[in-house]
């Protein structure tokens, strides 16, 4: 037993020795086994091969920390080469510098380019500059000894200058009794002998120390010249190197001949420089140039290449804008800083105070070059779109909270949606509708059918007063012309509406037409603006175009115009979320396009912001002793009147027999200030829009009351099904 026992205790130690290595507490047992010799082998085999494993493990930690090592010293080596490399380019390019303005390099390679581009005009113009540069460098040269000469003379009448003026001082302090003229004339010898001695004593550490700090600064001014000309090769590029770019002639040229257009790579390879009507500069956010694209290339053609110029300058399609210049071949360029759409707009800045005249336009965002944007409104109207959630919606709302704050301003709004962006706008608005059921958007109807006519009767306000359109002092008249805001937000709701639809987007087709000139401002907000959700004369009447991200160039053009995508003008460019807030618009300044971020302002019931403005809107109103759409001179606003329905009116005015249109219409404007400036035509306009079509014999239309009797009869039949 006892012999059993010895040979199995190198067994009990190794079963030990296999268990968790966390040792035993004091006082409790070891568990173990009894194991035959042959498990005793395959245990102590699998233990070699164990410590075998951990070793090689052991051998990786010390590979994987030496190649961390080496990565890191090849990384500090690859830090240490480029910024050598940044030195020598920029030496080098200080060389070129110079030789080009020794030898004029500059005028000779613009004069070549022009040559090989077969423009006279800018041959005879760069060889006039060369000479006159010529005639100005001789010039400066035949003055140099007479520049010396003088420097001398100044230098020596210096000189004597001061001496004369301390022996005047020397002989008043004499003559007064104040001081001997000697002690003067020492206490100036004094004085000189000092300075001499502090400069022969700062001389030495001057001149040790001189070389250093001027070697600095030339390797200094090297390196910067070097990282705003040259170009590090990409192996040289290092994990935390910034893969920005000075954007300057060469960078651009260089992004032009990387888009491999076969003009523009032949003009480069002769050797040829790119014409800069205007260098690269600094403009705003960014760099502007303006360059003449060599001759079979249009600016159009860069513009439809956008994301790949892109790429060659270091930057997002969106902050790269090619346009065309005033010709088709030159191309008027506007880079970006890197990031510069992170900054966003700002804070709204009439948030805390201040007012808007319309006519003037209402603050609506800033360009990426930072400067503030206005929306004109005025003769314009607005479409805005975009995919959900980028900020069209948000876009409107500082449309309208800036008429707000104009108390001149009418606002209307409706919204066909269950949606609560809005819904604090309703105290300044004389007429507000939100919701998406059939009655809601009968409402919107009627009232779009009120703005019809408020159109036809300004246009008579027009004629009366001898104006082609409503100027400022008219607005501010109790005449009845004063600015109205009409905001139809979702507007594919209410057009595609199966009863109402065709009725609203004929009404639209109207009012964005005619109204403009009468100071009403439509905006059409939507998600969808194709030919089916929205009507095309109501986008080509929009002169005001907001485009948010969209996803095809369909929805680009009906926002920005016709051809607006093939031209570079594109929200396609814009990523849904990232760009969440920023826009393509056009008509807004004198660019077909700019790209703005629109300030936001906040509804939520933790954060509204719009109330305040509202507030301060009805307050501005109070103060002015009128509400925008009375006409009575007192603080209390008229109800709105009761829309009114145009067969029930015609049902009342015709007699038995059929009637011209012609003559019916004055009957109509007899009997409601809300006909007035109707026509028969645009009777028989209205009158098919609401499904009864007026036939025509020899050039006139007649109203046959039958027809209108019935088509009533029919719309009553309808609205009782409808109340069932």
């Amino acid at each position: 037993m006892n012999d059993n026992t010895t040979e199995q205790t190198p067994a009990s130690v190794l079963a030990t020795v296999h268990r968790l290595p966390v040792g035993p507490e004091q006082g409790e047992g070891i568990e173990g086994e009894i194991v035959t010799e042959e498990e005793y082998a395959r245990l102590t085999s699998q233990k070699t091969r164990a410590l075998t494993r951990y070793a090689g493990y052991r051998r990786d930690v010390t590979v994987v920390a030496a190649a961390a090592r080496n990565a890191a010293t090849h990384e500090k080596t690859k830090v240490a080469l480029h910024h050598s490399l940044t030195v020598i380019q920029g030496l080098d390019s200080w060389r070129g510098r110079l030789w080009d303005a020794s030898t004029m390099g500059v005028y000779r390679r613009q004069i070549k380019a022009a040559e090989a581009l077969g423009d006279n005009a800018m041959v005879a113009e760069w060889v006039e500059r060369k000479e006159r540069v010529q005639e100005s460098r001789h010039r400066r040269l035949m003055d140099l000894p007479r520049l010396l000469v003088g420097l001398v003379k100044a230098g020596v009448i210096g000189l004597a200058a001061l001496v004369v003026i301390v022996l005047l001082i020397g002989l008043l302090v004499q003559l007064s009794g104040a001081g001997e003229f000697t002690r003067v004339v020492g206490g100036v010898m004094d004085a000189l002998r000092f300075i001499f001695t502090a400069i022969a004593w700062a001389w030495t550490p001057l001149a040790l120390v001189a070389p250093y700090v001027i070697s600095m600064g030339v390797v200094l001014g090297a390196w910067r010249e070097g990282r705003q000309r040259g170009k590090v090769p990409g192996w040289l590029a290092t994990s935390t190197q910034d893969s920005d770019v000075t954007i300057d002639e060469t960078t651009i040229a260089q992004a032009l001949g990387a888009l491999r257009i076969p003009q523009i790579t032949n003009y480069l390879k002769e050797g040829l420089p790119m014409q800069y009507l205007t260098p690269a500069r600094r403009d705003g956010r960014g760099t502007h140039a303006i360059v003449r694209l060599p001759a079979g290339v249009t600016a159009e053609k860069v513009a439809r290449r956008r994301a790949d110029l892109a790429t060659g300058l270091h930057r997002l399609s969106k902050e790269v804008w090619p346009t065309t210049g005033s010709e088709a071949g030159i191309l008027d360029l506007w880079v970006a800083d890197k990031g510069a759409l992170s900054e966003g707009a700002g804070a709204y800045p009439l948030l805390e105070d201040g007012a808007v005249d319309v006519f003037k336009g209402v603050p609506f965002g800033r360009t990426l070059r930072g400067e503030p944007m206005l929306a004109p409104l005025l003769e314009r109207n607005t479409i805005c779109g975009g995919m959900p959630g980028q900020g069209k919606s948000s876009a409107a709302r500082i449309v309208m909270a800036g008429a707000a704050l104009d108390p001149t301003a009418e606002l209307r709004i409706w919204v066909p949606d269950a949606n609560f962006d809005f819904e604090v706008f309703a105290p300044r608005c004389s007429r507000y509708v939100m919701g998406a059921e059939d009655e809601k958007i009968a409402q919107i109807l009627a009232d779009l059918r009120e703005l019809h006519a408020e159109v036809q009767r300004r246009g008579e306000q027009l004629v009366k007063y001898e104006i082609p359109s409503v100027t400022r002092e008219y607005a501010s008249k109790n005449v009845g012309l004063h600015p109205i805001f009409a905001l139809l937000e979702e507007a594919h709701v209410a057009i595609q509406h199966p009863k109402y639809g065709k009725e609203i987007s004929q009404l639209l087709v109207d009012i964005v037409r005619l109204g403009r000139k009468r100071a009403i401002h439509v905006i059409v907000s939507t998600q969808a603006p194709t030919k089916d959700s929205m009507p095309r004369d109501v986008t080509r009447n929009c002169s005001n175009g907001i485009a948010f991200a969209v996803g095809d160039h369909v929805a680009n053009d009906a926002l920005l115009g016709q051809g607006a995508y093939s031209a570079g003008h594109r929200a396609t460019e814009l990523i849904p979320g990232t760009d969440k807030g920023t826009a393509v618009v056009k008509g807004f300044s004198g660019e077909r396009s700019e790209i703005v971020q629109v300030y936001f302002l906040d509804v939520s019931r933790e954060n509204d912001q719009v109330t305040p403005i509202i507030e301060r809107g009805l307050a501005a109103i109070a103060k002015r002793g009128r509400v925008p759409w009375s006409t009575r001179d007192n603080n209390e606003s008229e109800a709105p009147p009761a829309p009114r329905n145009l067969l029930e009116d015609l049902d009342e005015v015709l007699g038995d027999d059929p009637a011209p249109a012609a003559k019916v219409a004055p009957l109509l404007i007899s009997l409601a200030t809300e006909y007035s400036g109707l026509t028969g035509k645009q009777l028989c306009a209205d009158l098919a829009a609401v499904g009864v079509k007026v036939p025509s014999s020899k050039n006139v239309y007649l109203v046959d009351p039958v027809t209108i009797r019935k088509a009533l009869a029919d719309q009553a039949t309808a609205d009782l099904d409808d109340e069932n």
